[in-house]
C-alpha cells in the first residue's frame, strides 16, 4: 500500500495512505537508501510502500525516488547528513534582523542549499514590529539585495491581527497547493506563524533568551501539517546552524546565481573568484555588482575549515 511520510519522531514513522488512513509505521529490516549516507533514511515528505501486519501497524518496505529533498550536515561529528525533508515544491526561510538576528551567513548557506537540490525559496521576514529605525532601515537594504538576485521577499508580523497590512494571511496564497518547508534559526517565530495558519494545531512556542538573543527549541521534529487550502506545510526543528553537505567546491559557483552570471566571463573556467588573473566575479564585487556579504559567505563555504560551526545541533 503506497503513503506518505507525515510524520518523524525517530523510530517510528507516521504514514498517510493513498485512502486517507494514518498508520504508526516502521521500517523493515536494514532499510538503507542507495548513494545517501544519511542519519535517517526516510524523510517526511517521502512516499513510501507499506505492509500492514496484524496490530494495525506497518512496515515501510519500499522509498519511491525523491524529485529534490533539503538536507543538512549531522549534529553529530560523523560524516553523515540528516535529510530534513523531500519532495518539496518551495522552501520559506524565516528571517529576523534582531530578536534573533539571523545572519546573512545563514541566509545565504540556506540559498545555496535549497538552489544545490532545486528548491525554490521564500524569504519571509518576521517581527518588523520590534525593530527601531536603524534595523529597518537595514531590514530594506537586505531585502532589496536578496530581491535583485530573483528571490522573493514577503514582510509579515507573525502577531498581527488578520485583516493587518502585515497579517500572515498574505502568505496563505502562495502556500496553497503547494509542499511547503518551513525553516529558521531557533525563535524567528516560525511557530507562531504555523499556528496563525493553522490554529487546530497548537504548536508551542517559547520566549526568546534574553541573555544571548537567541531562540529556545520547541519543535523536536518534523511534520507535514494539511492546509485547509491545499497543500502542507512541514514544521521542522530550528536550526542554529546549516552546513552544506556533498557540494563540491567546483560546483559552489553555480549556487550563488549572481556570482554564477558573472563567473561565465572569467578567463578560467576553472576559476575560484579568489586569486586567479581576469576573474570577473572579483570585477564585479569591486564595482558593487556582487554584494560583499555574499562573496564573504560564498568564500566561508568554499573554505569550511571550521565545521563545527555549522554542526550544532537542532
Amino acid at each position: 500500500m503506497r503513503g506518505l511520510v507525515i510524520k518523524n519522531t525517530g523510530s517510528w514513522y507516521t504514514v498517510k495512505t493513498d485512502d486517507g488512513r494514518t498508520i504508526e509505521s516502521k521500517i523493515k529490516g536494514n532499510f538503507r537508501l542507495k548513494g545517501i549516507r544519511s542519519t535517517n533514511p526516510i524523510s517526511v515528505g517521502d512516499y513510501v510502500q507499506i505492509i500492514i501486519n496484524q496490530e494495525g501497524t506497518a512496515f515501510i518496505s519500499e522509498i519511491e525516488d525523491r524529485k529534490n529533498y533539503i538536507i543538512r550536515k549531522s549534529s553529530n561529528l560523523s560524516k553523515q547528513s540528516h535529510i530534513i525533508a523531500a519532495n518539496l515544491d518551495q522552501a520559506f526561510l524565516i528571517v529576523t534582523i534582531n530578536y534573533p538576528e539571523t545572519s546573512t551567513t545563514f541566509i545565504d548557506r540556506f540559498l545555496a542549499g535549497a538552489e544545490a537540490y532545486r528548491v525554490p525559496v521564500v524569504l519571509v521576514f518576521n517581527k518588523h514590529d520590534l525593530l527601531n529605525e536603524d534595523e529597518r532601515r537595514y531590514q530594506e537594504a537586505v531585502i532589496k539585495l536578496y530581491e535583485s538576485i530573483g528571490y522573493k521577499c514577503v514582510t509579515v508580523q507573525a502577531t498581527a491581527e488578520n485583516d493587518s497590512e502585515e497579517s500572515i494571511e498574505k502568505l496563505r496564497p502562495l502556500l496553497a497547493g503547494k509542499v511547503t518547508l518551513m525553516s529558521g534559526n531557533s525563535g524567528v517565530g516560525k511557530s507562531t506563524i504555523i499556528n496563525k495558519l493553522l490554529p487546530n494545531v497548537n504548536l508551542r512556542t517559547a520566549e526568546i533568551s534574553d541573555t544571548h538573543n537567541t531562540g529556545m527549541h520547541t519543535t523536536t521534529f518534523s511534520e507535514m501539517l494539511e492546509l485547509p487550502e491545499g497543500g502542507y506545510v512541514i514544521d521542522t526543528p530550528g536550526i542554529k546552524g546549516f552546513g552544506t553537505f556533498d557540494i563540491d567546491k567546483e560546483e559552489l559557483t553555480s549556487y550563488f546565481r549572481e556570482i554564477f552570471k558573472f563567473s561565465e566571463s572569467c578567463r578560467f573556467n576553472n576559476c575560484t573568484h579568489t586569486h586567479e588573473p581576469g576573474c570577473a566575479v572579483r570585477k564585479a564585487l569591486e564595482e558593487h555588482y556582487i554584494a560583499e556579504s555574499r562573496y564573504n559567505s560564498y568564500l566561508s563555504m568554499l573554505e569550511d575549515k571550521d565545521e563545527n560551526k555549522y554542526r550544532e545541533a537542532f
